[in-house]
């Protein structure tokens, strides 16, 4: 089973299953061909989170999320706004935009590091095997849909002041139509270099070289030494328990795993069930347990070679019992952290299972839309722009630092029941991302959704501010809410599209994608024909 959120990506991972690789192959074959087809999401300049189950029963994760260049200062932007009350994205705001977009927004890439190393470690394919769909793909187009247009249409002054990206996107300052074919030449020369050479063409190569001297002209602070001290880092699994179920995800400088926990044990003394998917208990309560989540991360959660992280603080049962006592069920509440502080948008992700038992849950990104709106010239490679994720403002558990990881809310997760898996599934969407993957396991937990209504029911959203609400919600609802004394905003989507798999106990296995992207399942069954087994004709 392949499961991403395209149908091209989705197509390129079920060929290396059919040549009879792993779920890993047929990953990072996915992620090469994503990062032709969904370009604004995902690139080998990006980084992100791999979270592997092997057929023995071992979680890897992997991390190869971006660092911040060794030049980096935690004062390097001019902050121009006091956002406190009104949200993180006020807070990062910064003069001229340069943490969003420009060559000072741009981080040292970790993914294709961390893609390389996790085909050589766990795969059985060769890179040149798995690359080669991305390759055709690049070479030949492919057919701009909806959500291509709407996203370059979405970007358009922006990608105009890149001259690359502007040729590419846009026809004579026109954003490009569905139905478009989109051409990579210079992108597939790219690939095919990585190809014959390994992650070497980024990490010292000529791709990276032509990184480093585009920094140079343009005012960006990665070296040489940047990419070439970039190492990809193994970490533990964050464990929960949840109504019988056992929850795994990864850990910091994720908050997914960590917080994702922390919710689920707030919630295990409330009647889910009982109160009904999208009640208005159900919904304020969903809220509540999202703003102590996100009061918590804004102090305790980071880069843990930077900041200590109290992970056994943060994901045990005792300490959602001493924050649960604060909620009001007929009240909302502004929260502030019960830890003392330690403080000195847009994503692709797939799932992938294959027949021996291996699973690949992993979220990549090149962080915003379009990353940092700038394309290495001769190469097709889009940057990053993954130093806008750090606080811009000196002295927090958040700012930046020499070679600190970006944090992340990326979560790829994984839940087990009796020792078998259950479910796997991630999505993309930035600070959206672990708030929606945690509703989608309430949903399939606590309210015994199928997988597809898991994964496409409408979603809530909030850091602590405005509770952001999908149209699908009833405007009876809503007002409820606002008694309560929400804020309401009406939303078009919250987050993207979630790619899952659920594991029957017989071996089966159901995919789903949902609305929000262009997610296809891709179903593999059957199989070669037994020897020795004759059938006669009637």
């Amino acid at each position: 089973m392949v499961v991403t959120n395209h149908p091209l990506a989705s197509a390129a991972g079920s060929e290396m299953l059919l040549r009879n690789g792993n779920a890993i192959d047929a990953a990072i074959a996915s992620l090469f061909a994503l990062t032709v087809v969904e370009p604004m999401m995902v690139g080998v300049l990006g980084g992100g989170l791999s979270h592997i189950r092997l057929a023995d029963g071992r979680h890897v994760v992997l991390d190869a999320l971006s660092t911040a260049p060794a030049a980096a200062r935690d004062d390097m932007y001019e902050v121009v706004a006091n956002g406190a009350g009104k949200g993180l994205a006020s807070e990062r705001e910064t003069k001229g935009r340069a943490n969003t977009i420009g060559p000072l927004a741009i981080a040292v890439p970790g993914a294709l590091a961390g893609w390389c190393e996790a085909l050589e470690r766990f795969g059985t394919l060769s890179l040149a095997e798995v690359i080669a769909p991305a390759i055709r793909l690049a070479e030949q187009g492919f057919i701009a849909s909806d959500y291509f247009a709407d996203c370059v249409s979405d970007c358009a002054a922006d990608l105009s002041t890149d001259q690359g990206l502007a040729a590419l996107f846009l026809s004579n300052g026109v954003p490009k139509k569905a139905g478009s074919r989109i051409v990579q030449t210079e992108y597939a020369a790219s690939l095919k270099l990585i190809a014959s050479h390994g992650p070497a063409a980024l990490y010292g190569g000529p791709l990276g070289h032509a990184l480093t001297a585009h920094m140079k002209q343009s005012g960006g602070i990665i070296t040489d030494a940047d990419l070439a001290h970039y190492r990809v880092i193994d970490r533990d699994v964050v464990r929960g328990t949840y109504r019988g179920f056992d929850v795994l995800g990864p850990p910091p400088p994720s908050s997914g795993g960590v917080h994702i926990v922390q919710m689920l044990n707030l919630l295990e003394a409330y009647d889910m069930a009982g109160m009904g998917f999208g009640s208005v208990q159900a919904v304020h309560l969903l809220a509540e347990v999202l703003k102590i989540a996100f009061a918590d991360r804004a102090v305790a959660t980071a880069d843990p070679a930077f900041v200590s992280v109290p992970v056994e603080r943060l994901i045990s049962k005792g300490y959602a019992d001493e924050r649960r006592t604060g909620i009001d069920l007929n009240r909302a509440k502004h929260w502030t952290s019960g830890l003392s502080r330690h403080e000195s948008a847009d994503t692709t992700h797939v799932t992938v299972a294959d027949a021996f038992g291996n699973v690949m849950c992993s979220t990549q990104t090149i962080n915003g839309l379009f990353g940092a709106y700038v394309q290495i010239p001769g190469t097709g490679m889009l940057a990053n722009n993954y130093m806008y994720n750090f606080d811009p403002n000196p002295g927090k558990s958040l700012s930046i630092a020499p070679g600190k990881r970006v944090f992340t809310s990326m979560s790829p997760m994984m839940v087990l029941r009796e020792g078998k898996l259950a479910f796997a599934l991630g999505l993309p969407g930035g600070l959206r991302i672990f708030p929606s993957a945690f509703q989608a396991l309430v949903n399939l937990i606590d309210h015994g959704m199928s997988l597809q209504e898991a994964v496409e029911a409408p979603r809530i959203w909030t850091e602590g501010g405005v509770l952001e609400m999908e149209p699908s919600f009833p405007d009876t609802i809503a007002r409820a809410l606002q008694d309560k004394g929400h804020s309401i905003s009406r939303v078009r989507r919250i987050a993207g599209g979630m790619s899952a798999i659920a594991f029957d106990g017989d071996g089966a296995m159901t995919g789903s994608a949902c609305w929000r992207a262009d997610g296809t399942p891709v179903a593999i069954a059957g199989g070669n024909a037994r020897a020795g087994v004759r059938f006669s004709a009637m």
